[in-house]
């Protein structure tokens, strides 16, 4: 049986109704574009693609997980991209797609940059690479580190990850460990230039509003 058909046999009418509209990566990007950021304002989440449609609320790992299953349904690879960044920053994680050959990616952000890519890469590592310069600190320093190999959900069964009640702490932890590619040549460390003020108050933007006590994320 085809993964996706895995996946069709868990889902509730209403969850499959939701699923058969989003059928190419723009609409699900338009799906995940509408729900709010989770702001995880009760603690550290990391919800399930089910989780997700009853709360109504997402941050980058669950978007990402939503959308990989998504393109799943209608039959394509679930593939996660982790990209790391140097602490306290935040790392991002988004959903690789194809289309016609390109690689893009579906992700789900409050900040105005780290976003939607369009199929236009001919590779994982040319598309990680489009992510390096909107990466930085407050005061420019740029922080994005590594990219992870595409992670494919495939590798686990759908039950665990779908329609799971708890959150994927586990599979959060093996795309963390996963193997990852560094993106600054080594001799080129010393030579980054920060971002420059403009685009450091760019990074300021957000779509959804802060909530009070909110310290950190994207």
């Amino acid at each position: 049986m085809r993964y996706g058909d895995r996946i069709k046999k868990l889902l509730t009418p209403l969850e499959h109704a939701i699923f058969k509209k989003l059928n190419t990566p723009q609409k699900i990007q338009d799906y995940l574009d509408r729900l709010p950021i989770n702001f995880e304002m009760d603690g550290e989440t990391y919800l399930s693609p089910r989780l997700v449609m009853r709360q109504g609320t997402a941050h980058c790992f669950e978007g990402a997980v939503f959308a990989a299953t998504a393109l799943a349904y209608h039959g394509e690879r679930p593939l996660l991209l982790d990209l790391k960044t140097k602490k306290p920053d935040v790392d991002h994680v988004v959903a690789l797609f194809k289309q016609n050959g390109y690689w893009g990616s579906i992700s789900k952000t409050n900040r105005n940059i780290l976003r939607w890519r369009d199929p236009v890469y001919t590779s994982v590592r040319e598309l990680a690479l489009t992510y390096f310069n909107e990466y930085f600190y407050d005061d420019g320093r740029k922080t994005l580190v590594s990219y992870s190999r595409p992670f494919d959900l495939s590798q686990f069964r759908p039950e665990e990850w779908v329609i799971a009640e708890e959150d994927l702490d586990d599979i959060a932890l093996r795309l963390d460990k996963s193997p990852h590619f560094p993106i600054v040549p080594a001799k080129n460390k010393k030579l980054l230039r920060k971002a420059s003020k403009v685009e450091i108050d760019a990074m300021k933007i957000v779509e959804w509003k802060v909530p009070k006590g909110y310290k950190a994320g994207i």
